[in-house]
């Protein structure tokens, strides 16, 4: 997931609004769907959290539990016997599974938060189309595919839409709710109601490449590789120069290290691809031969920058 706001550390509170959704699934265990279960479990919403590995699943227990500990002691500081009530309660609050279909049956809410591949996901969604309930919304955390695309193997299309969130979850303020095409207005405003009631702000985009955020930023990141590849700035300038000239808390091609330069390149190709004749999405070379060489950035200890390994 991209986004600029990596270094803030502002805790979202959840809202006084109560939403008519009191069950939600996520299914996905890594870092996006564990951070969703945690903000849904904070806020008083009952909670199962698949993934088809138990090993992650303990993984994600565990850091849920830890993040929540941080929440307590930030949160509730001058009562600690309030703090470690909030953090009981709230993990009382996430059952586990490894079975999607089943922990469907009892759902309000579907945020499906796994892997980047239109096939896999409709393979999902075909699955619990035919196990939830009439009344059960499916949303996508997807940040790169089309909401449309990937509703076009249910049936239930009026209530599908885009539930985009930010990493990490229990940080990042901001939700991008995701209208598709044929998204009802009642499934519209319980997605609104919804991430209101999980602490975040909202807003509203059309199911466009990128949404908001990524449409703007991915082509920002990609335009300072240009950049550095043309030899018309250093790294190091192109970065403080959007840093102290605009404000932003990191440069672009820190952020580009920062994501996954491979995370980058999987975007920009599914873009070109899907919109060729598009110039800010054509392929950059030099992104490609660092992937290849595989200096994905901060995860590999290298990208535009060398990083020492933890």
């Amino acid at each position: 997931m991209i986004q600029f706001g990596v270094i803030v550390r502002n805790f979202s509170s959840s809202s006084a609004v109560q939403s008519a959704i009191k069950n939600v699934t996520v299914i996905g265990g890594g870092l996006m769907g564990s951070g969703i279960a945690q903000v849904s479990a904070q806020a008083g919403q009952n909670v199962t959290l698949v993934d088809v590995s138990s090993d992650v699943l303990a993984k994600a227990q565990k850091s849920i539990g830890a993040n929540l500990g941080r929440v307590a002691k930030k949160v509730y500081k001058d009562k600690p016997q309030d703090g470690e009530k909030f953090v009981t309660e709230a993990l009382a609050r996430i059952k586990t599974s490894t079975d999607p279909v089943e922990a469907s049956k009892t759902s309000d809410l579907v945020v499906e938060a796994i892997v980047e591949n239109i096939g896999v996901k409709h393979k999902l969604f075909k699955q619990l189309d035919e196990a939830a309930p009439a009344h059960t919304i499916f949303a996508s955390n997807t940040s790169s595919l089309s909401i449309n695309e990937i509703a076009s193997v249910v049936k239930r299309k009026d209530k599908f839409g885009g539930l985009h969130f930010f990493n990490p979850v229990p940080v990042m303020r901001l939700l991008e709710v995701v209208k598709g095409a044929e998204t009802s207005e009642a499934t519209y405003k319980s997605m609104m109601e919804w991430g209101k009631a999980v602490g975040k702000t909202c807003i509203t985009c059309k199911d466009t490449p990128g949404f908001v955020v990524n449409r703007l930023l991915v082509p920002y990141v990609c335009e300072a590789i240009r950049l550095f590849e043309r030899g018309d700035a250093s790294a190091r300038d192109i970065d403080i120069a959007m840093k102290l000239g605009a404000g932003y808390p990191m440069g672009p091609l820190e952020l580009a290290d920062y994501v996954g330069l491979d995370t980058n390149k999987f975007i920009l190709d599914g873009w070109h691809k899907k919109y060729p004749d598009q110039q800010l999405f054509k392929p950059i070379p030099l992104l490609d031969k660092l992937v290849a060489e595989g200096k994905l950035g901060v995860k590999s200890g290298e990208g535009f920058y060398k990083y020492e390994k933890k």
